[in-house]
């Protein structure tokens, strides 16, 4: 693998997972960032639906959109200054 370009924001977020001491929290949260990252790539729901069909996308009405929206809501709510 070649060297990436990184966009600003993207750099931004690097860095701050660069930036934080090595600990027990700092390996969670960079877990946390790769598993949210990992559901954005691909979101739906993997429970089968009353169809029983998996939900294609995370726009559906369901208990489990509705608490990974509920969750990065409450986190954006709680980190800003």
């Amino acid at each position: 693998m070649g060297p990436i370009t990184l966009t600003p924001g993207e750099y931004e977020l690097v860095a701050a997972l660069r930036g934080m001491p090595e600990s027990a929290l700092r390996d969670r949260v960079q877990r946390l960032v790769k598993e949210l990252a990992a559901f954005a790539r691909n979101p739906h729901c993997p429970e089968f639906q009353a169809d029983g069909v998996p939900c294609p996308e995370p726009s559906g009405d369901c208990d489990q959109c509705q608490v990974v929206t509920g969750m990065l809501e409450a986190l954006e709510r709680n980190l800003r200054p």
